[in-house]
């Protein structure tokens, strides 16, 4: 439920009209796409190989990469004088086509890391639908509501975000205190593979795009999208609907790493 009030209030800050955006730009959007839904993936999937992290925090890492970007992207790239319509843009589209290949990917990856016996005791059924429930249909609520009452989606939008934060940190502490006996070696294991894939992503996303022509805004833009993932969604899906707290451990280091490198990114962007 918690997931679905966060998903809720990324819709609320989602137009129609941003998704006119591929239409305008369609380069842009194409290159985020790239790098965000082929990138991503196949360097955590390297990352993961090169630490080589036990299975379950690998598939944890890769469930990260899976995830969409969130409504703390668009945040980062307003702060860093990025394409903010570019980023809203590229979080409305990977929010609808999310739902559709998590369940693939997360299904694939527990077959190379577990073995297929772990795939038949995660239906790609269940993980679709749940999906669909906890982030396609949220995002066209508030997307209805903003159309509808924009004055009060104004005012509820805010108070999503700061809800979004809460709950990722009172997830973070249930996490900590569950497993603070492995605690420490959980965060020795998955700390500098989370760091490693978080500092390649970002780079990779701003230079790929600069590399490719597009401006600078853009490219801060694009940066973010694919350095900055949905964390509370990656907790979710590895301990709520996977049902392995072991796998929730990346997202947790993931989600403390990503802020602190996001402002990192935004003062070497400032030099």
């Amino acid at each position: 439920m918690a997931v679905f009030i966060i998903m809720f209030g990324l819709g609320l800050s989602l137009r129609i009209a941003d998704f006119t955006y591929v239409l305008k730009y369609p380069k842009a959007i194409l290159v985020g796409l790239s790098a965000q839904m082929i990138a991503l993936p196949l360097i955590a999937f390297l990352v993961a190989i090169l630490f080589k992290l036990p299975p379950e925090l690998a598939v944890g890492l890769m469930i990260i990469s899976f995830a969409p970007s969130g409504s703390t992207s668009n945040m980062f790239t307003n702060l860093a004088k990025g394409d903010v319509a570019l980023s809203i843009s590229l979080t409305a589209v990977t929010s609808l086509i999310t739902p559709f290949t998590i369940p693939l990917f997360t299904l694939l990856s527990m077959r190379y890391f577990l073995g297929s016996e772990s795939v038949v005791e995660v239906p790609f059924l269940k993980i679709f639908i749940q999906l669909l429930f906890i982030s396609i249909l949220p995002v066209i609520l508030g997307m209805f509501m903003l159309s509808k009452w924009q004055k009060t989606a104004d005012r509820v939008e805010p108070m999503m975000r700061i809800f979004s934060v809460i709950f990722l940190f009172l997830i973070v502490v249930a996490i900590i205190v569950k497993n603070r006996a492995e605690m420490i070696e959980f965060f020795m294991q998955t700390g500098m593979a989370v760091l490693t894939l978080n500092i390649i992503v970002l780079g990779l996303g701003y230079w790929l795009a600069r590399f490719l022509q597009l401006s600078q805004k853009q490219a801060i833009s694009i940066g973010y999208e694919v350095g900055i993932q949905n964390a509370p969604l990656a907790l979710i899906i590895a301990g709520t609907i996977i049902g392995n707290s072991a796998m929730m451990i990346p997202a947790v280091t993931y989600g403390l790493l990503m802020l602190i490198m996001g402002f990192v990114f935004y003062w070497i962007l400032k030099k």
